[in-house]
C-alpha cells in the first residue's frame, strides 16, 4: 500500500516545520505579509512494554510543565473524544497520570480492540465553538479537492453531504483569492476570509510538496485578531497519510521534520541516520499491533527484493495459508470466507518475486511453527500451499524451502493432525508438485497435489470438505525439443547449417546465423484507434532488460511474425552497444541507444514503450517519452512510483491522446501478434494457454499475476484470448478498465469481455456507466476479488496499493451486486467463473457470433541453455572447480565455515589461513604459530632486493598493486622463497636416515648450498633474535619438533666450519612448518608432503612480506619521493672498444 497512516503527532511537525517553508504551488498566488503560520508544540509519549514504563521526563519538552494540556492516544484512533480517551484542561502531573493509568492496557474502541502504547500532548486552547472549521484534503484521479465547513468539531456530522469542495485539477493553477473565498468560505465571517485563504494555500503547498494523500484537520481554530493583528490560525485534532512509495526522494524533508532540536535545542538524538532527524514511521492499523513473527516476516522483507508479507487474524484457526502471489492470496481468502469459514481463518500473506530457497523456508517454518502451537484442534488443521501460474519463479526451487520446514516440523505437523493441500503452475511446476507428492509418502501428514489443470481456488472446497471433484484437464507444457524442419523460415532466414554449400557452390559461413530483417514501414496512423497493438507493432524497451526481450523475442516467433517486435533498447547509463537475442534457432542484433531522441529517428515504425525504469526514475524517463509524438502507447512496469508522480504522467498522456498502462504491470498480451515485456511468463505458459494465436475474449485485470490465471481458463472452456491487459494495482493506473472495455467493444475481433476487479476504488462504476447507457453491448463477465475483506474485523491490506475499501461502495461485495445489477455475467463466487465463462463462450458459438478455427501447432521454441540447466535437463561439466569458499548462500562460507562462526569464535588470521589454505580447523597452537610467521616475516628493512624493488616502483609514480607485485617478483629461491626448498632438504634427508654430518657432507660433495643454513650478519655469537622467537614458541607449544631438532643437529655440524652458517629464520620457519603438517594429527603424511610440494610454505612469506612492500610503498608516497636514479659511479660500466674484432654485416 502506498498511501499509509502517520501518527497525529508526525503529522503536526510536518505542517509545523514546512508551513512556511515548503514552495508554493502557484508563483502567481501572493500570501498577505501580514500571515503568520501556525506553530505546533506537541509531545509524544510512548510505553515500553519490556520496562513497562512510559517515555521519562527528561525526555519530554520543558513547555508541558508551564501550561495546561491535551492528552490523547495517537494511534490511529476514530473519535477518540466519544469512546472516552481524551483528557483535557490539565496540568502534566494529572496528563501523565492519565496516560500512565492507560499506557499497555487494552481498550476496545467500537468493534476493535488494541493496546495503547502511544499519546500525543498538546496545549488546551480554549476557544469559542463558532470558531471551530473543518478542512480536509483529498486526492482523487482528476485532482485534488479541499472541503471545508465553517462548522467543525465533533458533531461535524455528514462532511461530504455539507462541506463546501474545491477541486484542483492536475497540472493547474491554483485559483484566484476570489475563487477560493467564494467556493470554500462563502459562510466564514469577511475578516477571517483573507487570512483562511492563505492558510489554506500554504496547507496545501505542503501537501503537493510532501506528497501527502490525504489531509484532515478537525476542528481548525481561526481566533479574532487582538490589537489589530490578524486573526491566527490553529488546528487540534489532525489525520493524515502519506504516500509511502515518495521516501526515497521526500524521507529526508520527512526526517528533518521529525528532528526535535529544531523545535528545542536543549533535545537530543539518540542515534544518527541517514537523514537529519529520524525517518517517518508508518504505524498499524488500530487493533493490528505486530506479533513477534508478523515483525520478523516484515523484516525478511525488508532486506529482499521478494515480496513476503503476513497478517496473523486468528492465531487459533485451524485454516492457514501460504499462497504466492498478491491476487492469489486475495482469493484463496475469499474462498474461504465464501464458504462460511471465514472465523477459522487464521492469517493472510502472500510471498511473490522469486524468493530464494532460504527466504522461502524462513517464510514457511514461521507460518508452520504458528500452525503447530498451543493444543491441538480435535478437529485438525489445514494448510493451504497456493499460488497462480508463476511468470518466472521456478516452482520447484521455492518448494525446496518449503519441503524443508515441513520435514523440520514432521512431528508436530502430524501430532496436530494437519492435512497439505498444494496448487501451483509456472516454470517447472512438474518437478515441484513431484517433490511434493514425494514428500507426501514420507511426512506422515496427507499431500494433496494439484497443478494448472485445476481451477485455483478449487482445492478450497475440497480441503474444507465442502464438496469434491476434479478439475478440467490443461495441454501440457511444450516439450523442450529441436524445432522440426519448417517448409517456410521465419524472417527470411536460412535453414542450412554452418558449412554447408549452396546451389552456387558458396560455403556458409558462421555469420549467416545471424538473421536481418527488411523492416517495412506501416503507417501508424493505418492502425484503428482501438487496436494499439498488431502484428507489425514495434516497440522500443527502456532499460537492459535482456530476458524480457528474449521472451517477447520468443513469443514473436511462436506466433509467427515476420520481425521482432522490439526495434531497439534505450540505455542512458551505456555507450551504443549492439546486443545479439535468439530468433528460433538462430541469432539477431539489436542496437542500444543512449536517448530516446536518437531511438526515435532511427527506428520511425516503433510506436510503443516498455518501461522498465526504476520506480526512482520512470518518471522522468516517461516524461521525455511523451515529448516524442511517435510514441502511441507506454507501459511502465516499476513498483512503487510516487501518486502524485503517476497521476502527472497520465494527465499529460490524456492530453497527448497516449495509452498508458501500468505502473504495477506486468503488461498485457495481444495473442499472435505482441507481447509487452514479461506477460505470460515463460514460453511453457505461452503455448499452454494457446497464446501464440488470437482467440475471441478480451480481459482487463489489475493484477499481473491472475492475469495468468485468466489466460490458463480462457484457453481451457473457450478459444483463447483475443487481447489481456492488467491495468496494475496502484491507486492512479494509467488506463483504467473503461479504457479497455470500451476498445474491446469497438473491435470487431473481440466478441466477449472479461473483467476482474478488486476491493478498492470505484473503476468498475465507471464501465456499469458504460454497460447502463449502452456503450457496451458484448457479454461481459465480470468479478471484483476481495469479498473476504467484510470479515475481518481489524483493517487488512492487500497485495496492491489500490486495493482497500474506503467506502461501502467500494467493497467487493457492493461492486459485485451492482455489476449483476447491470447486467453483466457474475459469477456467484471466484470458484465458479471458469463455468460461467465456458457456458457464456458456449452461447455465443451456438448463436454463430463465435466461429472456433481449427487449431494449429506453433513453432518449438527451444529451451535456454541456463534454463535447461537449472532443470537439470543437460549437463556440462565445470570449467573451474573450487572448494575452499562459497558466497551463493545468505552467508559467506570459509571451507564450510559460516562467516559469522569465524568472527563468533575469534580463530583470527591464522584460523582463516587455515580455512582457506588448508580446508580445516588447526588447533590453536598451530593458527597462532601461522600469525606469528606472518609477523616475523613482514619486513627485513629497506636495502633487500623486494622492498628496493618496491621503493623504486612507487617513486616511479607506479601505484600499490604495481609496486606490490614488483616487490613480489623477486622472491625466488636466492631471496625468500628458500622455505619450501629447506623443508624439502631437510626433510628428505631426515627421512632418508641421514646423519647431520653425513647429510653436510653430501651437500658439499654435490656442491649444493643447503637452503636455510647461512646468514650474511648474523652469527652464533651474534644470533637472529627472529629464530630464536621461533625456536622457544615451537620448543614450548609443538606437540614434538622432531624435524627442528634435526636441523639445529645440523647447524651445530655447519658453525663449526664458520660461525654465520646458522639455520636462518627461513629454515626455522621451513622445518618448524613441516613439523606441524607431519605432527600436528590434521594431516596425513601424503597432504604433508603435497602441501609442502606445492608451495604453501612459501605462500606463508609471500603473504608476511607482502606486508611490508605495502609500508614501503605507503612510506615513499608519503615521502613524496622522486623519481629514483641509480648514481652512476656505483655501476662499474664495461663497453668493447671499437678496435675490437667484431662481424660485420655484408653490405651490398
Amino acid at each position: 500500500m502506498s498511501s499509509k497512516p502517520i501518527h497525529e503527532y508526525d503529522a503536526k511537525l510536518l505542517l509545523a516545520y514546512w508551513l512556511a517553508r515548503a514552495p508554493a504551488v502557484s508563483k502567481s498566488f501572493q500570501v498577505s505579509p501580514n500571515f503568520v503560520a501556525p506553530t505546533a508544540q506537541v509531545a509524544q509519549v510512548k510505553w515500553d512494554p519490556a520496562t513497562n514504563s512510559i517515555t521519562p521526563d527528561s525526555a519530554i519538552p520543558a513547555w508541558v510543565h508551564t501550561t495546561k494540556l491535551v492528552a490523547k492516544p495517537d494511534q490511529l484512533i476514530k473519535r477518540r473524544g466519544k469512546a472516552g480517551l481524551l483528557s483535557l484542561n490539565k496540568n502534566w502531573p494529572e496528563s501523565r497520570q492519565w496516560i500512565a493509568d492507560r499506557a499497555g492496557k487494552q481498550v476496545k474502541v467500537e468493534s476493535v480492540t488494541g493496546t495503547l502504547n502511544t499519546f500525543i500532548v498538546e496545549p488546551f486552547l480554549p476557544h469559542p465553538s463558532d470558531t471551530e472549521y473543518y478542512v480536509c484534503i483529498n486526492s482523487v484521479r482528476e485532482g485534488d479537492v479541499i472541503l471545508f465547513t465553517h462548522e467543525g468539531g465533533v458533531d461535524v456530522g455528514d462532511v461530504d453531504a455539507k462541506a463546501l469542495t474545491l477541486l484542483l485539477p492536475v497540472g493547474q493553477e491554483f485559483p484566484s483569492r476570489e475563487t477560493v473565498k467564494s467556493k470554500l468560505l462563502s459562510h466564514v465571517p469577511a475578516a477571517k476570509k483573507d487570512t483562511l485563504v492563505d492558510f489554506l494555500f500554504r496547507l496545501y503547498s505542503v501537501y503537493v510538496d510532501l506528497h501527502f494523500a490525504y489531509l484532515e484537520i478537525n476542528p481548525l481554530i481561526c481566533l479574532d485578531g487582538e490589537n489589530g493583528k490578524p486573526p491566527t490560525i490553529h488546528y487540534l485534532d489532525m489525520a493524515a497519510k502519506l504516500d509511502q512509495t515518495a521516501e526515497s526522494i521526500l524521507g529526508s524533508k520527512w526526517a528533518i521534520a521529525r528532528d526535535t532540536t529544531v523545535y528545542d535545542p536543549k533535545t537530543s538524538q539518540s542515534a544518527i541516520g541517514a537523514d537529519r532527524g529520524p525517518p517517518m514511521v508508518f504505524p498499524s492499523p488500530w487493533g493490528r499491533d505486530l506479533t513477534k513473527e508478523e515483525a520478523y516476516i516484515q523484516k525478511l522483507d525488508s532486506g529482499t527484493g521478494a515480496s513476503l508479507k503476513l497478517t496473523v487474524l486468528n492465531p487459533e484457526g485451524r485454516i492457514w495459508t501460504m499462497v504466492a502471489g498478491g491476487g492469489a492470496s486475495v482469493v484463496y481468502s475469499d474462498a474461504i470466507a465464501a464458504h462460511g469459514f471465514a472465523d477459522e481463518l487464521a492469517n493472510y500473506g502472500e510471498y511473490s518475486g522469486a524468493p530464494t530457497e532460504g527466504q522461502t523456508y524462513e517464510y514457511a517454518k514461521t507460518i508452520i511453527d504458528l500452525v503447530t502451537r498451543g493444543k491441538p484442534n480435535p478437529k485438525g488443521k489445514i494448510l493451504i500451499i497456493g499460488g497462480g501460474i508463476a511468470n518466472f519463479t521456478n516452482v520447484a526451487s521455492t518448494f525446496k524451502g518449503i519441503i524443508r520446514a515441513l520435514k523440520e516440523y514432521k512431528s508436530q505437523l502430524v501430532a496436530h493432525s494437519v492435512k497439505i493441500y498444494v496448487r501451483r503452475g509456472g516454470p517447472n511446476y512438474q518437478e515441484g508438485l513431484k517433490a511434493m507428492r514425494l514428500l507426501g509418502e514420507s511426512l506422515g501428514v496427507p499431500i494433496h497435489v494439484f497443478g494448472p489443470e485445476t481451477h485455483i481456488t478449487e482445492i478450497v472446497p475440497l480441503a474444507l470438505g465442502v464438496t469434491k471433484g476434479a478439475g478440467p484437464k490443461s495441454i501440457g507444457p511444450t516439450a523442450p525439443n529441436t524445432p522440426p524442419p519448417q517448409s517456410k523460415t521465419l524472417g527470411g532466414a536460412a535453414s542450412n547449417t554452418i558449412g554447408a554449400i549452396g546451389p552456387e557452390g558458396e560455403r556458409n559461413q558462421p555469420n549467416d546465423q545471424i538473421v536481418h530483417f527488411d523492416v517495412e514501414k506501416h503507417p501508424h496512423d493505418s492502425r484503428a484507434s482501438y487496436r494499439p497493438f498488431d502484428a507489425t507493432t514495434r516497440s522500443f524497451v527502456y532499460g537492459l532488460q535482456p530476458r524480457a526481450i528474449q521472451g517477447m523475442l520468443d513469443f514473436d516467433y511462436s506466433c509467427g511474425r515476420e520481425t521482432p517486435s522490439v526495434a531497439a533498447m534505450i540505455y542512458p547509463f551505456g555507450g551504443h552497444h549492439i546486443q545479439k537475442f535468439y530468433w528460433g534457432t538462430k541469432e539477431t542484433l539489436l542496437p542500444v541507444y543512449t536517448s530516446t531522441e536518437e531511438a526515435v529517428k532511427k527506428h520511425p515504425d516503433a510506436d510503443v514503450v516498455i518501461n522498465f525504469a526504476s520506480s526512482r526514475s520512470v518518471y522522468s524517463s516517461t516524461l521525455e517519452v511523451l515529448k516524442f509524438p511517435q510514441i502511441k502507447s507506454i507501459a511502465i512496469i516499476a513498483e512503487g512510483v510516487p501518486e502524485r508522480h503517476a497521476r502527472e504522467i497520465l494527465h499529460i498522456a490524456e492530453q497527448k491522446k497516449v495509452l498508458i498502462i501500468g505502473p504495477a504491470t506486468v503488461g498485457g498480451v495481444k495473442p499472435g501478434c505482441f507481447r509487452i515485456g514479461n506477460s505470460a511468463g515463460m514460453m511453457d505458459n505461452v503455448i499452454a494457454s494457446k497464446l501464440y494465436r488470437p482467440g475471441s475474449v478480451g480481459y482487463v485485470s489489475k493484477s499481473g499475476g491472475m492475469s495468468n490465471e485468466l489466460n490458463n481458463i480462457l484457453s481451457l472452456v473457450t478459444n483463447g484470448v483475443y487481447e489481456g491487459i492488467a491495468i496494475g494495482g496502484d491507486r492512479y493506473p494509467g488506463s483504467t478498465f473503461i479504457d479497455h472495455l470500451t476498445r474491446y467493444e469497438a473491435d470487431p475481433d473481440c466478441k466477449m469481455l472479461v473483467l476482474l476487479g478488486e476491493v478498492g476504488g470505484i473503476e468498475e462504476y465507471r464501465v456499469i456507466e458504460a454497460v447502463k447507457k449502452g456503450l457496451i453491448k458484448k457479454p461481459i463477465v465480470a468479478w471484483a476479488i476481495g469479498t473476504c475483506a467484510k470479515m475481518f474485523a481489524t483493517e487488512v491490506q492487500f497485495g496492491h496499493a489500490g486495493s482497500m475499501a474506503n467506502s461501502d461502495m467500494e467493497t467487493a461485495d457492493a461492486k459485485n451486486a451492482a455489476m449483476k445489477a447491470a447486467g453483466f455475467i457474475v459469477p456467484d463466487t471466484f470458484e465458479d467463473l471458469p463455468e460461467v465463462l465456458k457456458n457464456t463462450y458456449d452461447g455465443l458459438v451456438r448463436s454463430g457470433v463465435i466461429k472456433p478455427e481449427t487449431e494449429r501447432e506453433p513453432p518449438v521454441i527451444p529451451m535456454d541453455y541456463k534454463w535447461a540447466q537449472e532443470l537439470g535437463l543437460i549437463r556440462k561439466p565445470a570449467a573451474f572447480i573450487s572448494t575452499i569458499s562459497d558466497e551463493r548462500g545468505q552467508e559467506l562460507l570459509y571451507a564450510g565455515m559460516p562467516i559469522s562462526e569465524v568472527f563468533k569464535e575469534d580463530i583470527g588470521i591464522g584460523g582463516v589461513v587455515s580455512l582457506l589454505w588448508f580446508k580445516r580447523r588447526l588447533p590453536a597452537w598451530a593458527t597462532k604459530f601461522i600469525e606469528m610467521v606472518l609477523m616475523l616475516t613482514a619486513d627485513h628493512g629497506p636495502a633487500v632486493s623486494g622492498a628496493m624493488n618496491t621503493i623504486v616502483t612507487s617513486r616511479a609514480g607506479k601505484d600499490l598493486i604495481s609496486s606490490l607485485a614488483s616487490g613480489l617478483l623477486t622472491i625466488g629461491s636466492r631471496f625468500g622463497g628458500a622455505l619450501d626448498e629447506a623443508a624439502s632438504m631437510f626433510s628428505s634427508a631426515r627421512d632418508r636416515g641421514l646423519t647431520p654430518r653425513e647429510f653436510v657432507d653430501e651437500s658439499r660433495r654435490a656442491n649444493k648450498l643447503i637452503s636455510g643454513i647461512g646468514h650474511k650478519i648474523k652469527s652464533v655469537n651474534n644470533p637472529d633474535l627472529r629464530v630464536e622467537l621461533v625456536k622457544e614458541y615451537v620448543k614450548k607449544n609443538f606437540p614434538t619438533h622432531t624435524l627442528l631438532d634435526y636441523a639445529l643437529a645440523v647447524e651445530k655440524v655447519t658453525t663449526s666450519k664458520k660461525d654465520t652458517l646458522i639455520l636462518n629464520v627461513d629454515g626455522c620457519i621451513a622445518v618448524c612448518f613441516v613439523d606441524l603438517l607431519r605432527d600436528s594429527g590434521a594431516f596425513t603424511s601424503d597432504e604433508a608432503e603435497e602441501y609442502i610440494k606445492i608451495g604453501a610454505l612459501n605462500g606463508l612469506f609471500v603473504l608476511g612480506r607482502s606486508i611490508g612492500f605495502i609500508g614501503h610503498h605507503l612510506d615513499q608516497k608519503r615521502l613524496r619521493a622522486p623519481l629514483y636514479r641509480h648514481p652512476a659511479d656505483d655501476i662499474f660500466i664495461n663497453m668493447l672498444p671499437l678496435s675490437q674484432p667484431r662481424i660485420l654485416a655484408n653490405v651490398p
